[in-house]
């Protein structure tokens, strides 16, 4: 059992450290100027992809006692491309993702397994966990959170029809 799970006052501070780690990535994400839109709601930061061939979110979301990173998208094709340029290429999606959460300023270990998956919801789902530990100040976890959603974006955006489609 979690301290949490035991004590009402640690769980009421876990939440809010919680919510006000959502906030702080929102505004994170809207100070980046690369997404088409941010919004955010009781468990997620989700924002829109600029320039994508088909619509596409990033999001940033509390599932159970974690926390995720995703793309997300509806269109079978678009979720394709993604692939499709991996097989060409040769990359491992983990590396790639690894090296943009690096230069976007984590400073931890970034390597980490990458599912892909079609969910309940029937949207095409790319995601990974994100290392945060809500019991360090909420400032210090929006900066380790952060990184993630923003190298993401900058993997995912080179990445099949992420940028416009077929304008070659």
């Amino acid at each position: 059992m979690t301290p949490a799970a035991s004590d009402p006052a640690a769980t009421i501070a876990l939440e809010a450290a919680a919510i006000a780690l959502l906030h702080e990535v929102a505004d994170g994400a809207k100070r980046a100027g690369v997404f088409a839109s941010v919004r955010i709601s009781p468990n997620r930061v989700e924002c829109e992809a600029r320039d994508s061939a088909a619509p596409a979110c990033y999001r940033f979301e509390r599932l159970g006692p974690d926390f995720w990173v995703s793309l997300v998208m509806k269109d079978r094709w678009q979720s394709q491309s993604i692939e499709a340029d991996l097989i060409h290429t040769g990359d491992k999606l983990e590396d790639l993702i690894a090296e943009e959460v690096g230069e976007a300023g984590y400073e931890g270990e970034a390597r980490t397994p990458c599912e892909h998956f079609r969910s309940e919801e029937k949207e095409f789902t790319f995601r990974s966990r994100v290392p945060i530990n809500l019991s360090t100040p909420v400032a210090e976890s929006a900066k380790a959170a952060l990184p993630w959603l923003l190298g993401y974006e900058a993997c995912f955006r080179r990445l099949g029809d992420m940028e416009g489609g077929d304008e070659d």
